[in-house]
């Protein structure tokens, strides 16, 4: 899966994982020690986070149900928090992935399936 910033016309994502369980969303990315360039993981239904046990720093994006972004973070370091009530899920990003994008509040995602065979 793939997720395009329709307003920017640019890719976001080139290979996205969801955590849309209880248990995928308790661990999250717990453990690992680094999330690779062009990766995201999408936490649903989610509006807020904890860096507690991480060990490197992400780009954050709160998105709508819309698909609307509603708040960006750059570099959310381990240990701290970050909230947005009416956000119906969140990107979690490598740091720089915002800026490389320039995703912006207000910019309209788009979650494009894998196609068959690619």
């Amino acid at each position: 899966m793939k997720v395009i910033n329709r307003t920017r016309d640019m890719v976001l994502v080139e290979r996205l994982r969801i955590a849309d369980t209880f248990f995928k969303r308790l661990k999250g990315l717990l453990g690992s020690r680094g999330l690779p360039t062009g990766e995201a993981l999408l936490i649903r239904p989610c509006n807020a986070i904890h860096m507690f046990g991480m060990r490197y720093a992400l780009d954050i994006a709160f998105v709508s149900r819309e698909n609307v972004v509603l708040q960006t973070i750059r570099a959310l370091q381990p240990g701290q928090t970050a909230k947005c009530p009416p956000a119906s899920y969140v990107l979690e990003l490598p740091c720089g992935a915002l800026d490389a994008s320039q995703t912006e509040p207000g910019d309209v995602l788009e979650i494009q399936e894998d196609v068959e065979g690619k």
